[in-house]
């Protein structure tokens, strides 16, 4: 029968060949040259991918959920679909809509995928929070940008920091809590999705330039920066995961992320269903590695990412103990990845840790894709989305070898999935875009073949008698130590080199009690043997903790200053 043909060869369609003009490749080569997106009209991914799932394939697992109170759920495109549908409706009924901000606090709850779809079904903009943000946070950002709405766990110390914080934010309307807890004035999202009216697609939902999220970024220093994403930022994320993750029909990927954080849409929504996987969820309170190991080995997870931070810890389980058999690929991001983590994971699994680098202000900008050998410590190559340059501080091109900072070309339009301002900061946007080139602050170098090496942010880079030494390689060299669970690399004055290179140093319990003299030397003899002389560290101090940002990443301005306040 004809319209049975017709209804087969649509369920049969990859959804991948919607949006992408070629999607399988032969070669890095035939990757870089034939890779191009096709943008719809109006793209919106609640109703063109989520939904079209849910007509064509409605029994498709989309998402499988569990948490560390032995709880499994498991919903299909066709349970998103009427779940975010609902959840529109009684948004809708509170008077959210088009533009309004809502900020989402929802730890790695599964309400967080029923929310962001239902804010794109109606237009409003999403601000993804974590749940760390205190009184003094929760008011920058509701002022910062206005928000409307806050959809919260309903943890007893989020309510009591968002509550501490309303009378200070003058555009606050809305509190819904997911519960357990659902305190006076606060509504109950769970009654209210239940009781709402059927859902009414807007008649104009968004254009494609239109805001769709805004990501609270925190710098190493000052405020967290407002990145703003368009429409068609999740279309930038098919290269995230079909390409860097390597996902296909079938496979059942974990990205470890609260939903705090932008690497939750990199790697637990976008490109994962654009691509037909499945994103695992486990919803924990405390990351345990042995705990994270047997959800490999229980659902049989095909792929996953995580920072270095989380491998390290990995490495250190007895390995032999889970059958890790099902995992295809496994990537790192987040943080650079240090060569030892990389070989110690390989020598145990016999898989490769594939690197990508890229920051809230874009997708994945450099990564090693799977025509590509990993080199350890590598970013690998640029991605076809971007073009990409290292520029030295002169504005030359830096030779192979030479460090020069990543800049993205813009002069030939602004490429899919990088953002185009900082929302409501005129003078931090000219300071990033302008003539023709986007300048993330990072630094790298290229080798002879072509893949990148990261060494630090541009602020963070030290000048020592004529040397300029990044943090990364040092901090790569320290890590190799047994000694050595986390470290700071960071420039102190000195009157004779401008600066000397100075370690700040977690132990491992094992060495604590060494903290001495004979394992500084220790230590600074190891830095000489494992990378150029020069760059070893002529001061060390050892620390219980490092100053970081709510966002996990090392302040060495704060360790800076601290220094120059000793010296004075």
């Amino acid at each position: 029968m004809p319209n049975e043909q017709i209804i087969n060869d649509t369920i049969n369609t990859n959804m991948l060949e919607r949006f992408l003009e070629k999607t399988e490749f032969t070669s890095q080569e035939d990757f870089e040259k034939n890779y191009k997106l096709n943008v719809p009209a109006n793209f919106n991914f609640a109703y063109d991918v989520v939904d079209a799932w849910a007509a064509e394939q409605p029994d498709k697992l989309a998402l499988l959920w569990t948490n560390d109170k032995d709880e499994c759920r498991r919903f299909t495109f066709s349970d998103i679909k009427e779940l975010s549908d609902k959840t529109a409706s009684y948004f809708q009924s509170l008077g959210i809509g088009k533009d309004d901000k809502v900020m989402v606090i929802l730890k790695r709850r599964y309400e967080f995928w029923l929310t962001i779809i239902a804010l794109h079904k109606i237009g409003a903009v999403i601000i993804p929070a974590t749940h760390l943000l205190t009184k003094k946070d929760i008011v920058y950002r509701n002022n910062a940008a206005d928000i409307m709405t806050i959809v919260a766990d309903g943890d007893e110390l989020i309510i009591g920091h968002i509550n501490d914080a309303m009378p200070e934010s003058q555009s606050m309307k809305n509190r819904i809590s997911i519960g357990p807890v659902i305190p006076e004035g606060w509504d109950d999202f769970h009654k209210g999705i239940n009781n709402a009216a059927p859902f009414v697609r807007p008649e104009h939902v968004n254009e494609n330039t239109d805001i769709m999220l805004i990501s609270f970024t925190s710098g190493t220093t000052g405020n967290a920066k407002m990145v703003a994403h368009n429409y068609i930022y999740p279309l930038s994320h098919i290269i995230t995961a079909k390409y860097w993750h390597n996902l296909h029909d079938g496979s059942l990927h974990l990205t470890i992320a609260d939903t705090g954080w932008l690497k939750a849409v990199w790697g637990k929504l976008y490109g994962q269903w654009i691509s037909g996987a499945t994103v695992f969820v486990y919803d924990h309170e405390k990351f345990t590695p042995a705990d994270m190991l047997k959800k490999i080995h229980d659902y049989h997870i095909t792929s996953l990412c995580a920072p270095p931070t989380i491998f390290r810890f990995l490495i250190r389980e007895d390995l032999t103990k889970y059958d890790l058999s099902s995992l295809e690929y496994c990537e790192i991001a987040g943080e650079a990845l240090n060569p030892a983590v990389y070989d110690q994971f390989y020598k145990l699994t016999g898989i490769k840790l594939r690197e990508g680098y890229g920051q809230s202000e874009t997708a994945v900008v450099i990564f090693t894709s799977p025509w590509m050998e990993p080199k350890p410590g590598s970013m690998g190559v640029p991605s076809p989305n971007y073009e990409v340059e290292l520029l030295t501080p002169d504005g030359r091109s830096a030779e192979e070898g030479e460090q020069g900072q990543i800049v993205i070309r813009i002069d030939k339009g602004m490429p899919i999935g990088l953002s185009n301002e900082y929302y409501r900061n005129e003078e931090l946007t000219k300071d990033a875009y302008h003539d023709g080139l986007y300048f993330t602050g990072d630094l790298a170098w290229r080798d002879e073949d072509g893949y990148f090496w990261f060494v630090g942010r541009a602020d963070d880079v030290i000048k020592s008698s004529g040397y300029r030494i990044g943090p990364f390689e040092v901090e790569s060299a320290l890590m190799t130590h047994p000694a050595v669970v986390e470290c700071a690399i960071t420039g102190v004055p000195d009157e004779i080199r401008g600066q000397v290179v100075k370690a700040t140093i977690i132990l491992s319990k094992e060495y604590k009690e060494k903290a001495g003299d004979a394992l500084v030397k220790e230590l600074q003899d190891h830095v000489k043997n494992v990378t150029a002389p020069y760059k070893y560290p002529r001061v060390i101090e050892f620390v219980d903790e490092l100053p970081k940002t709510i966002s996990g990443k090392i302040r060495r301005v704060e360790i800076r200053d601290k220094d120059k306040e000793a010296k004075k």
